[in-house]
């Protein structure tokens, strides 16, 4: 293959569905309607185009509680959601305390603390793990990483990190160079930082070590957390990591089997490594806990949130930390002119309020349970469902051509989306193969019934499409 081929070569499939495949265009061309197209012309003219999100799916006109609709008025059941609606689109308490804000401070200049800024701080120095009780605040999950990068020197002295391949941690520069996945880091992009070391993730379905699994999960007493093991091996001969940079649980998903991050924080412990989490997109009750990390009793040093913080509404993410790694206050690790904004900080504060107020972290764990034990039923009964994984709201349906060899079925995965949609169920597909449902933790169990329904009834017609049949 020439240079120029290696360029032009499409990267890996990872976040979402391919915009431009033949059952995209397929399904657009029997789905939208005159104005629909004509409004995805005119944001194909003014934007960018880029993987995953352009040319655009379709077009949104509405959303509220766990719906969105569509121009011609279609409504959606959204699994999706970009994990930004923890508590539904549009909750009328979030609306009216960010009115009330608008009212009293708009806006704050950087320089001058605010009462809301500092309430939200305190809030999550009580919900979170261990001792993380100072912080910094961003307007997006990408910057909180970067944010977290630079702690992470000035703190340790070393610029190295040790991260995972397949990992998504933001598109910023830092953060595509510590991300593992080719879609943000590959080809015209580079180069990108030194010193960002990759090892392979705790996958354990397919295990990239090469150990096998049964009924997915894996055979500690054979493989002996290879896959941890692997982290300590770099720490050692790498010397001079500043830190591990990780999502606690994958949002593919994976799980990581037990122990693994026990070891890992004794490794980075061993070495001088620091220890940072990625909760941004299972932060905040989306895993059955309040963060994906206390599933695993594990303290990272620095933890990075974002997303559903904002409520759906605004934009803004928070970096914690140990307060020894408060060490280098003659300089700027962020400096955002909205890092204290009052409103996304009223926002934030008034969204984790609601999740408390609501039960909802409760909720994500009860109906992630019944949902994961009907999908186990459901496996029975498909012969493309290989593997079923997840905790709480962050569940993936690991879709195969065969069982026993486990090789990913990527044409039936996009036919099931869309036959999804079309009934009125959105999620997205990740890594080509697996259906991935991230619910708002405010659903009910007629939802989560309707859409594993609608995705079991899905299935079986694109099964037999495909020729595959139980």
């Amino acid at each position: 293959m020439t240079a120029s081929e290696e360029m032009n070569k499409s990267p890996a499939q990872s976040e979402g569905e391919i915009n431009t495949s033949p059952r995209r265009h397929e399904w657009a061309q029997k789905t939208h309607n005159d104005a629909t197209r004509s409004l995805l012309d005119e944001d194909a003219e003014y934007f960018l185009h880029q993987s995953v999100s352009s040319p655009c799916l379709s077009t949104i006109a509405k959303a509220e509680g766990a719906y969105i609709e569509d121009m011609q008025g279609r409504r959606y059941l959204d699994f999706h959601g970009n994990n930004v609606h923890h508590i539904g689109y549009g909750h009328p308490r979030l609306k009216q305390a960010i009115a009330r804000q608008m009212n009293e401070l708009p806006f704050a200049p950087r320089r001058f603390a605010c009462k809301p800024a500092v309430a939200l701080a305190e809030k999550l120095v009580s919900i979170s793990p261990g001792n993380l009780s100072k912080m910094l605040f961003t307007t997006g999950g990408s910057d909180a990483v970067e944010v977290a990068l630079k702690l992470a020197r000035a703190a340790t002295g070393r610029h190295k990190t040790v991260s995972f391949w397949d990992a998504f941690h933001g598109a910023g520069f830092g953060a595509s160079s510590v991300g593992g996945e080719q879609l943000f880091r590959s080809h015209a992009i580079g180069p990108l930082l030194a010193g960002t070391e990759h090892v392979a993730p705790f996958a354990c379905y397919r295990c990239p070590y090469g150990y096998p699994e049964v009924g997915g999960k894996p055979q500690l007493d054979l493989c002996k957390l290879t896959c941890a093991n692997f982290v300590r091996y770099v720490l050692e001969k790498e010397g001079d990591v500043a830190a591990v940079i990780a999502e606690p649980a994958r949002a593919v998903p994976y799980i990581p089997p037990p122990g693994f991050w026990r070891e890992v924080r004794q490794a980075c412990n061993d070495y001088g490594a620091l220890l940072i989490f990625d909760e941004i997109p299972t932060g905040l009750g989306k895993t059955g806990r309040m963060f994906a990390c206390d599933h695993d009793e594990v303290v990272p040093d620095i933890l990075v949130m974002g997303k559903a913080l904002g409520g759906g509404i605004l934009p803004i993410a928070a970096v914690l930390a140990q307060p020894e790694l408060d060490v280098a206050g003659d300089y700027a690790f962020g400096h955002y002119t909205h890092e204290k904004n009052p409103v996304s900080a009223r926002a934030a504060l008034t969204t984790i309020e609601i999740i408390e107020d609501e039960n909802l972290v409760e909720n994500a764990a009860e109906l992630g349970v019944y949902a994961l034990d009907r999908l186990e039923t459901m496996k029975d009964k498909h012969p493309a469902i290989g593997d079923i994984r997840g905790r709480g709201f962050l569940i993936g349906i690991d879709l195969v051509l065969s069982q026993d060899d486990k090789s990913p079925a990527n044409d039936l995965a996009e036919d099931v989306f869309y036959r999804c949609l079309d009934n009125g169920l959105s999620f997205k597909t990740t890594m080509g193969n697996v259906l991935t449902l991230t619910p708002p933790l405010i659903l009910t169990r007629e939802q989560m019934d309707f859409a594993l329904d609608t995705i079991s009834e899905c299935l079986g017609q694109a099964e037999r499409q495909h020729g595959l049949k139980s």
